[in-house]
């Protein structure tokens, strides 16, 4: 079946696409705003785009043509960090996805600690394994949307913070105990299957 993006509604095609451009890796990111009130929500439109430098992307939706407090909140100050999830906080994460107004600390909805980056201000979440602190370089707003159309975020990861516990040696990381979850349709995640290599030829 053939489905021309310009004749589909909307709601159908996010589920086409989500259902097919599967397992998806979360970005949770971690805003603050002029005010110092953290914000921390999931993207599961999130990718690392480039290794030198190293580049990561999100994309979050406007509903309605209005930005969500973390696209305005990297519009302000230019700053995000990436925290990515494992299955240990995925509960946590969810809760961080509900709709809440701008006053209202993610961090503190979820039960999460905040601690400090280095080079920005975006807090942290301690809970998480890696945080990549970034820098936006780039955001392009999708034309010719329907309703409200997105945003989409490139940020330079100016460093990384990954724990000891999934560290292996050369710079390698332990899946079994870094336990990555990734995101599915719907209300559906994944956690890693089985793996498996193939050698690229020479």
């Amino acid at each position: 079946m053939q489905f021309d993006t310009q004749n589909t509604d909307a709601s159908t095609l996010y589920k086409l696409l989500t259902g097919t451009v599967i397992p998806r890796p979360i970005g949770w990111i971690s805003t603050v705003d002029e005010n110092g009130i953290n914000n921390l929500a999931p993207f599961s439109f999130f990718n690392a785009v480039g290794e030198d430098p190293p580049h990561v992307m999100f994309s979050t939706v406007r509903t309605g043509d209005k930005n969500k407090d973390t696209l305005n909140n990297v519009l302000a100050n230019k700053q995000f960090v990436v925290n990515l999830v494992t299955e240990e906080v995925v509960e946590k994460m969810n809760t961080t996805s509900q709709p809440v107004t701008p006053d209202v600390d993610e961090f503190t909805l979820a039960g999460l600690t905040p601690i400090d980056s280095i080079y920005i201000n975006p807090k942290r979440v301690k809970e998480s394994l890696v945080h990549f602190e970034c820098e936006m370089v780039h955001h392009y707003f999708l034309e010719d949307h329907k309703n409200g159309g997105a945003a989409i975020i490139i940020g330079k990861i100016l460093t990384m913070h990954i724990d000891d516990s999934i560290l292996m040696e050369n710079a390698r990381i332990n899946l079994e105990t870094y336990k990555p979850v990734a995101r599915l349709a719907g209300a559906n995640y994944s956690k890693l299957g089985e793996i498996f290599s193939v050698k690229r030829p020479t």
